[in-house]
């Protein structure tokens, strides 16, 4: 059993938290961000327990134990901590363009990738969202919603995931391609 959404979630200096029944916006040096959760938790803001006097924390009650609300909590815990993160340090995901003549470059806020089509792929410009590319074959994906970075970074790769044979392709800077030998003569 997951104890995930028992744990508080410390609240850094420089972030902000309101919380408004199931609404909470958080406010950082990065950004705001503001999600409704479910109705079923408790979402309590927390300050100076025993040896954290000036810390601010969030705590997330359950009613029950019932299975549904257990997975409830834990996510919520999750979302919650992921804003947190996200207005006081951003995410950050980073792709490698891996083959002959594979290559990026930013076209106004956006992309435009040669990744050995007849045609460019251009990926446009995404709010909340900011690109770098270094090197012409590094793109780094930055944000402060984590699941936004992470589907952005993947519909990216999806343009052309890398292949078994000569590792061609986008890949994820710490991602492996399993090479498989070609065919023997």
């Amino acid at each position: 059993m997951s104890r995930v959404g028992k744990k508080p979630i410390i609240v850094p200096s420089g972030v902000e938290v309101t919380i408004n029944g199931n609404v909470v916006t958080v406010k950082g040096p990065k950004g705001t961000l503001t999600k409704e959760f479910n109705s079923i938790l408790t979402i309590k803001e927390v300050k100076g327990e025993d040896h954290h006097k000036d810390v601010c924390e969030i705590v997330i009650e359950r009613p029950n134990d019932l299975p549904e609300v257990r997975a409830i909590h834990g996510t919520t815990r999750s979302l919650l901590h992921n804003m947190v993160v996200g207005v006081s340090e951003g995410f950050k995901k980073t792709l490698n363009l891996v083959g002959v003549g594979y290559r990026a470059a930013l076209k106004g806020k956006g992309l435009e990738l040669a990744l050995g089509y007849s045609h460019p792929v251009i990926v446009d410009e995404i709010p909340g969202i900011t690109f770098t590319v270094e090197k012409n074959t590094t793109i780094h994906i930055e944000g402060t919603e984590k699941d936004l970075v992470g589907q952005v970074a993947a519909n990216i790769r999806a343009k052309r995931a890398p292949e078994p044979y000569k590792g061609k392709g986008v890949k994820y800077s710490d991602e492996h391609v399993r090479r498989k030998e070609g065919k023997k003569a």
